[in-house]
């Protein structure tokens, strides 16, 4: 299905429901698996949360994640522990050519018994379940926060825990923090120490050793903030004072892309947080300059960012986007091709790129999404500038299936053509 989005205007006022965050959900289906006592509310409506959901509650042999990244790294780990269970894990063709070799060599190194089926360090991957009593191992720190939270997710779960020392200046440090929150909350002891990392062996898992069931108790999600970026890049994008109020929003959240609160004010957003809910508010006579963003701790944001930038006719130089390469696609490549169409000068290194100031933006340009659904929905907000056709647009509903209603409830005007 493509798209094309005529030049539209916001309504002044609108409120959004946004399902819970897709990170938080994942971690928390995985938790759920292990302990079967929790109990989930505000789960997110993404595809890759009901892969996630799928694959942890078949007996198949085979289970193929399509293109849900964060599902194959977390079930590598999860497979690995299912002692007297061998599973295949495999994917899109796109998946096949993601790399998994380091988790894989991490889960080695505790004793897990694993082996590739086409390609070495990629998937499919065949997974025999093991008991793993090692616990000591390292990684480097600049690897995706995905493959370290997979092993602390499942640490709990091992005779003797986890040690992990990560080598190097750490990535994505909130969604690692995030994975030891939620540890926290059903009762699993963690410290994160320097570049040291300690997951004891749980609570529930020493009861469940006794006989006993773990405390039941139910966790909530908090809605998933990088869903929030489009609106934020909306409301700087709109011709006139708009405000859009979201639901259900923590001041003091798990995520790390909760930094756009912070970062949309130097685009003219203002954000006031009141009874779990976020306004997002354009400011008036708002002074526009080159943004210089280092974004390691939040590089699933960089491309609403970088397209809010051209909508604003505003420079930018990124960095910290080296994870962005091993995606749902090349981002950083995908982006240069795209704003190129659109008329602008940018140029893209491994972690980097940098959006020179213009403002002249090509009208009725063909957006292609590259199986991507942050493609989709960070280049949808510019239709508030020129008419824009997305193509593929179905790809959202990888993490937000709602996007396109939502956006015509806001005033967008679409058709499928």
């Amino acid at each position: 299905m493509n798209l094309l989005l005529q030049p539209s205007i916001c309504k002044p006022k609108s409120a959004i429901s946004i399902t819970g965050s897709k990170s938080e959900t994942n971690r928390l289906l995985l938790l759920q698996a292990l302990f079967p006592n929790i109990a989930i509310e505000n789960i997110s409506n993404s595809d890759d949360s009901q892969v996630m959901q799928k694959a942890l509650s078949v007996s198949q042999e085979i289970i193929d994640i399509h293109h849900a990244g964060t599902a194959m790294r977390f079930l590598t780990a999860f497979f690995a522990v299912q002692e007297n269970r061998t599973v295949t894990l495999t994917g899109s063709p796109r998946m096949k050519e993601r790399p998994i070799k380091i988790l894989v060599d991490a889960l080695l190194q505790l004793g897990a018994k694993i082996e590739y089926l086409e390609n070495e360090g990629f998937p499919p991957i065949k997974i025999t379940g093991q008991k793993l009593s090692k616990n000591k191992f390292s990684l480097p720190a600049s690897v995706s926060s995905q493959y370290i939270s997979a092993l602390l997710l499942i640490a709990s779960k091992l005779e003797n825990g986890i040690e992990l020392r990560l080598e190097g200046e750490i990535t994505s440090v909130p969604y690692i923090k995030m994975t030891l929150a939620l540890l926290n909350e059903i009762g699993v002891e963690t410290s994160f120490e320097g570049n040291k990392i300690i997951v004891t062996p749980s609570v529930s898992s020493r009861a469940q050793s006794r006989g006993q069931d773990p405390i039941p108790q139910t966790l909530t999600v908090e809605s998933d903030w990088s869903s929030a970026s489009y609106f934020y890049s909306i409301v700087a994008l709109a011709k006139v004072e708009t405000e859009i109020t979201l639901s259900s929003y923590k001041e003091n959240s798990l995520q790390g892309d909760s930094a756009l609160a912070e970062i949309y004010k130097k685009m003219g957003v203002e954000t006031t947080f009141y009874r779990n809910k976020i306004t997002l508010v354009k400011q008036p006579n708002f002074k526009q300059e080159t943004l210089n963003l280092e974004l390691n701790k939040t590089p699933d944001i960089a491309q609403t960012i970088v397209v809010t930038c051209l909508g604003l006719g505003i420079g930018c130089h990124l960095t910290g986007l080296h994870t962005l390469k091993i995606k749902e696609t090349d981002r950083l490549e995908a982006l240069r091709i795209e704003l190129t169409k659109l008329g602008a000068n940018i140029s893209v290194t491994n972690d980097s790129l940098t959006l020179e100031h213009s403002n002249i933006i090509n009208p009725n340009i063909k957006i292609g999404t590259y199986n991507d659904h942050r493609m989709a929905m960070a280049f949808a907000p510019l239709a508030l500038k020129v008419p824009i056709i997305i193509q593929n647009a179905e790809v959202v509903s990888k993490s937000y299936p709602d996007f396109w209603n939502d956006l015509k409830n806001l005033g967008f005007e679409m058709a499928e053509i």
